[in-house]
């Protein structure tokens, strides 16, 4: 049986001490105890790099060397054996002694794993010395273009596990398997010596139950073995049903077995058909995929079972369904995760912007094949990224791959595939959308801080979806790449605007952008419809998963009344089981709804796969906002005799019941409020903004209710405005519609001021419980929501990272409280589709100009409109028709939809 001994922890979450010391940077010259696997610099050790440094004349380019020795036991019953010693990842020139003789040759490349022979250097029955020297650079210029003067983090150490492999004397040094879906079966299996005669046979087991399903046999004549053959009634693998079986490869002589290793299989065909796309078991495939670096931020490279599985689990749960390797082949276990849980993978080997020569070129390929080729994951090879490549090397994934896969360059239309990185909307002559290779950026929708990824998305993935030929795309990147710093007290760093491109925060924190791509990708759709009280609960639902039937699919149902900002109640809930709707179909169902329902506030509708995990949920609001807002108003303000006005010096002093506000007559704006003797904060507006305009004449009058309306016109917009004080102290705001005609907008309402200090959180009915921008609306739902205040900038505060965060758009505002030190300030709308904003978010001192975007002035605002945000490398503009601003347009007689305000200010 094949067994492995591990000299380090399995993973970077059982580590094992071995002896260390480094030649340069932090305690040079020092020796003492490293967790082995594990990034030295992450330990107090050498020196921090991002692999621009080598630009940078102020950075300190750190080239030590690390030097580790450990003892290991060698028992007298591995007399006889073979044994090998492995690494599975070390950075990056790596030399190997075991007592105090060479194991074999300088092994050069940082992410792949490495073997040496090592039975004759064993003392048995006795300790042995494992010595292994470390050069965080490589001797060789090729491998430190490829993968030291990269986009990420510089590491050095031995950051994969080291074990031992005990084995007979023949033994197999390689099984390549080549598993069809329809159940066709090929293997090579390489010996590590000649054997005169003998069996080699390949047995195959369900899983779960150990049942055997077949055996195959050939003769052995060669050291390498070729065999074929069938297995009957399989179920192949895909990411939506990744089903595995354990294939046992005995090798036997005189029925004898001489040695045996399982290997865990999936049965899948790839192919790439020219013009069309790729297909996975005769499907064509759409990926919904992400770019994924192997980082944690207190361990850097080295990562743990818990670590794989957490970001595997958060690409699901985005509805994800493949992962790009970016830039160089994971941790074994990673893939396996992938095997298990279902993701297809692009496997890469590394080569960010330059590529390795033709020495080292094919033997880090051959690492890679030999590694990872019999995962049903790994479905595509990437031969570098950007330019890392040397073409001559291409032809060593075809020789040492049984399978044949497609290999792809990424960004490159080249091999029937076309995978540009980072186009403008609507790019490309005679590709892309526009072409008939098939397509998948192998990076798009560049995610620096609070832009790209979901925004964008939608007009993108619609665009995309036009062309038959198209194969989806994989974002940049899956999360931030912040490292403990162990030089600076424990900060974490992502080295300006270098590393903070994630869907997610450094330890998993979900951006808004989260939600977004969970929605867009949810194999189940929900068709738009509008929801009011005349819903008869029919909906369309629309398949969009690859290979799977919705049936055993499920949707639940739910009805939610809003007593006020601090609790609801769910009125009736059901949950029914999806038709057999095909990949690709669309059918109508129906929920079993009352028309007493329909009194209720909202509605939820959460979509399960057939494992019971939720796929996306969705929530819509039944009644309109006026009518809302006809039954939430306030009533907690007791009624006033009598309105007391005084106007004196172009100001309007108003005293109703217990409040007091005061207005400016030439401007409009509301300059004080007042509430039992004790000024308020809320004041100066409202301010257009948007558009350029002022107030050309204020008026105001007392109507027969004893309200006291001031009239604004503007010589833009609105047309008109009013306040309008009430009786009871409440004060309602009301303006015109958007009447304009060819102005091109990035944002249209009004502001508001209140100081930001004195904000203690907000709570709102309405989309939440993130912001949004223009072209990122997907991905918030209808409810009651609550945050407290944060200044949270995303991808850059690390020191108080909360999400979501505080400052920024709201959309479909019905009602909004912001909790101030000086008590609520509550805000009913009777306009449908309106916007909030809380402050306008700060910008990270990196940011890039597409992840500036525009922002009304002001504090508050209340908005018809709002502006959308771009990536790393473009403005919004770039990005799709939601990107752009919006040109105005009216007509004389048109009624548009006016911001309605009620305003109250509570204890």
């Amino acid at each position: 049986m094949y067994q492995r001994i591990y000299l380090s922890g399995k993973d970077v979450s059982t580590a094992v001490d071995w002896d260390f010391m480094v030649d340069g940077g932090r305690r040079a010259g020092e020796w003492a105890k490293i967790p082995v696997p594990s990034n030295w610099e992450l330990h107090g050790f050498g020196t921090y790099n991002y692999g621009h440094d080598h630009n940078n004349k102020d950075r300190v380019l750190g080239k030590e060397r690390g030097f580790y020795k450990y003892e290991f036991d060698v028992p007298d019953s591995w007399k006889g054996q073979m044994v090998k010693l492995v690494f599975e990842g070390a950075m990056t020139d790596t030399e190997v002694r075991v007592n105090g003789k060479s194991a074999g040759e300088l092994f050069q490349g940082g992410f792949y794993r490495f073997s040496f022979e090592i039975s004759k250097l064993l003392n048995f029955g006795q300790k042995n010395r494992l010595e292994v020297v470390v050069a965080k650079h490589s001797a060789n210029a090729s491998v430190n273009r490829a993968e030291r003067e990269a986009d990420y983090w510089i590491f050095g150490g031995i950051y994969r596990p080291v074990y031992l492999e005990v084995l007979p004397k023949i033994h197999f040094e390689r099984i390549a398997v080549n598993p069809h879906a329809d159940g066709k079966f090929e293997a090579i299996v390489l010996l590590n010596d000649y054997l005169n005669g003998g069996v080699l046979e390949v047995e195959l087991f369900e899983l779960e139950s150990k049942k055997t399903l077949g055996t195959l046999q050939v003769p052995v004549k060669e050291k390498e073995i070729n065999i074929q053959g069938e297995f009957v009634g399989i179920q192949s693998w895909n990411p939506e049903s990744p089903k595995l079986y354990e294939a046992v490869f005995r090798l036997k002589d005189n029925k004898q077995a001489l040695f045996e290793k399982s290997e865990r299989i999936g049965f899948r065909t790839v192919e790439l058909r020219e013009q069309d796309g790729i297909y996975v078991n005769g499907k064509r495939v759409i990926f919904k995929g992400v770019n994924r670096h192997s980082f944690y931020p207190n361990s850097g490279r080295a990562l743990s079972d818990v670590n794989h599985l957490e970001d595997i689990l958060l690409m699901k749960e985005m509805n994800m369904n493949a992962v790009r390797m970016s830039h160089y082949p994971p941790d074994e276990r990673f893939l396996d995760l992938c095997d298990s849980l279902g993701l297809f993978v692009l496997n890469e080997v590394a080569g960010w912007q330059q590529g390795y020569d033709t020495l080292i070129g094919p033997k880090v390929i051959k690492a890679t094949v030999w590694k990872d080729a019999n995962h049903p994951s790994v479905i595509i090879w990437d031969h570098g990224n950007e330019g890392g490549w040397d073409f001559q090397n291409e032809k060593w994934f075809h020789h040492y791959d049984i399978q044949k896969r497609p290999v792809i360059y990424p960004w490159l239309i080249r091999n029937g595939v076309d995978t540009h990185h980072y186009f403008h909307y609507n790019a490309g002559v005679q590709r892309l959308t526009h072409g008939q290779t098939p397509f998948f950026p192998t990076e798009f929708m560049h995610g620096l801080y609070d832009g790209g990824h979901g925004a964008g998305l939608e007009d993108y993935w619609r665009d995309f979806m036009r062309n038959p030929v198209s194969s989806g795309g994989f974002l940049w990147v899956f999360a931030d790449e912040a490292v403990v710093r162990t030089d600076r007290d424990g900060q974490l760093d992502a080295d300006g605007n270098h590393a903070p491109d994630g869907i997610l925060g450094p330890y998993k924190e979900k951006e808004g952008s989260f939600y977004t791509i969970k929605n867009i990708w949810s194999p189940i759709q929900i068709s738009p419809l509008v929801i009011n009280r005349h819903f008869d609960g029919n909906i369309w639902i629309e398949n969009q998963y690859i290979y799977s039937s919705l049936k055993n699919c499920q949707l639940e149902w739910s009805f939610h009344q809003i007593r006020d900002f601090d609790s609801m109640d769910k009125l009736d809930e059901g949950k029914i089981s999806l038709p057999d709707i095909l990949p690709g179909e669309k059918k109508m169902v129906k929920l079993p709804i009352s028309t007493q329902n329909m009194q209720a506030d909202f509605i939820k509708l959460t979509a399960y796969d057939r494992n019971g995990n939720e796929l996306y949920s969705w929530s819509r609001a039944i009644p309109d906002a006026t009518a809302f807002a006809a039954r939430f108003k306030s009533t907690g303000i007791p009624k006033a005799d009598m309105t007391v006005v005084n106007e004196k010096n172009d100001r309007l002093h108003i005293k109703a019941g217990k409040m007091e506000f005061e207005f400016d007559l030439i401007d409009g704006q509301l300059k004080r409020v007042v509430k039992n003797g004790k000024d308020l904060s809320f004041k100066d507006g409202p301010i257009p903004v948007g558009v350029a305009s002022h107030v050309e004449k204020v008026k105001w009058e007392m109507d027969n209710e004893g309200n006291i309306i001031i009239r604004n016109q503007y010589s833009s917009f609105p047309k008109n405005s009013l306040w309008k004080v009430k009786p009871d102290g409440a004060l309602y705001f009301e303006a015109d519609g958007p009447l304009l005609n060819g102005q091109l907008l990035d944002y249209l309402g009004f502001s508001f001021g209140y100081p930001e200090e004195k904000v203690i959180g907000v709570k709102w009915i309405g989309n939440g419980p993130y912001r949004v921008w223009r072209n990122r609306q997907k991905g918030v739902e209808f409810g009651l929501w609550e945050k407290a205040y944060n200044n949270t900038i995303t991808g850059y505060s690390y020191d108080n990272l909360v999400y979501p965060e505080f400052k920024g758009y709201h959309a479909n505002i019905y009602a909004m409280q912001l909790i101030t030190e000086e008590g609520k300030i509550q805000f009913v709308s009777e306009s449908p589709g309106m916007y909030f904003k809380l402050y306008n978010p700060e910008n990270s001192p990196f940011a890039t100009n597409g992840v500036r975007p525009e922002m009304p002035l002001g504090d508050i605002s209340f908005l018809h409109q709002i502006s959308p945000i771009g990536n790393k490398f473009a403005g919004p503009e770039t990005m799709g028709p939601t990107g752009n601003k919006i040109r105005a347009i009216s007509h004389s007689g048109d009624q548009a939809f006016a911001i309605k305000l009620l305003i109250t200010f509570e204890d």
